[in-house]
């Protein structure tokens, strides 16, 4: 801190002042007992027990006083800032911490709410001009783009391209696709961060769209001669927006294909729990560290970077983002060498045991 703080003390003179006073008070109180104690011919029991006791009531009036005044002093304003904390690392950065004193009576504590506010201002106008870049980019990516990709349909048709021609033209179709799908994730992850998206939850059956899903990825799994095991119920509700979960579901499994090499096995499982759906997708490919999962719904991470031109790094940000705001949940189970599991929990809608 550059500047002393004003104002009083976290250990004002007045509090020395108290306990100085209560102590000399209730010295002057034992001593004034022993003396009507012998007075009033108190037996010498009576008379080793009474300070004893008078002792241990002061003792307990002062500890409680001190624990009080630790409480209000320290205790509340520490916990104010650790869940003020915890909020701003979860990505709240809407977070205000009042002082506790006026301006006139700052103490470093206020202080430290001070400088906690403005760094948090400043987050959160470092996160805004961050996702403003990434909307205005993508959308200005669009429109060239869609020429490159326009273009490269056309070469494509002409009937005089070498085969070296055809793969350049393959190669830039390819390229365009990715950095179409790559736009299309920003603008949709940039659009719930800002909630400009908000979920329409409804009730719907999980397993039927879990089962429509996979099907649409049917060709991929049998071009890398994958067998795919499914283990649902024949309908589960669940109370959620269908139009963001199936993005869910399209990118677990989109994964899971990817990262299982020929020959592997990829299983879907559900579940209905007490208050919950649960939707698990394994696979048996290269598995992760434990460093990759504590990375792995960060925007633009990759842990296997030899899969890097396959994807972009935002499809489980996506995931994760799309969970938060339909109440959901999803846990990652990863070893080495061992396959991956995603596990996803959809609440249950109030009143309902299943779709019939």
């Amino acid at each position: 801190m550059n500047k002393r703080t004003k104002g009083e003390s976290l250990f004002p003179m007045w509090l020395f002042f108290v306990y100085l006073g209560v102590l000399l008070l209730m010295s002057g109180i034992h001593s004034g007992l022993l003396l009507g104690a012998a007075q009033w011919g108190w037996g010498s029991l009576t008379q080793t027990l009474s300070p004893i006791f008078y002792w241990a009531a002061v003792a307990g009036g002062l500890t409680v006083f001190t624990r009080y005044r630790i409480r209000i002093t320290y205790e509340e304003p520490m916990l104010r800032l650790a869940d003020a904390t915890r909020r701003v690392a979860k990505g709240d950065f809407s977070v205000y911490l009042a002082p506790i004193h006026t301006p006139d009576k700052t103490d470093y504590l206020d202080q430290m709410f001070l400088d906690f506010n403005k760094m948090v201002e400043e987050l959160g106008s470092i996160e805004t001009l961050k996702t403003d870049f990434f909307s205005d980019v993508s959308h200005e990516f669009k429109s060239p783009l869609a020429v490159i990709s326009g273009s490269a349909d056309l070469l494509k048709k002409s009937p005089s391209l070498t085969d070296r021609d055809q793969k350049e033209v393959d190669s830039i179709r390819d390229a365009a696709r990715r950095l179409a799908d790559l736009i299309q994730n920003m603008l949709k992850l940039n659009k719930l961060e800002k909630q400009t998206i908000r979920p329409a939850p409804s009730v719907f059956d999980v397993c039927a769209q879990v089962c429509g899903c996979a099907v649409q990825f049917e060709d991929q799994w049998e071009k890398k001669n994958l067998d795919f095991e499914a283990d649902l119920e024949d309908s589960a509700a669940v109370f959620a927006d269908p139009g963001l979960t199936e993005l869910v579901w399209n990118n677990l499994l989109s994964n899971a294909i990817k990262f299982t090499p020929e020959g592997g096995t990829i299983t879907l499982t559900q579940k209905t729990l007490d208050n919950w759906v649960e939707v698990s997708v394994r696979d048996s490919g290269c598995g992760m560290t434990d460093e990759t999962i504590r990375r792995i719904f960060d925007k633009f991470y990759q842990g296997d970077t030899s899969h890097a031109t396959q994807g972009n790094g935002l499809g489980l940000a996506l995931v994760k983002r799309i969970l938060e705001l339909s109440g959901g949940e999803i846990a990652v189970e990863s070893q080495p060498g061992k396959g991956s599991v995603f596990t996803i929990r959809l609440p249950r809608p109030d009143g309902q045991e299943a779709l019939v």
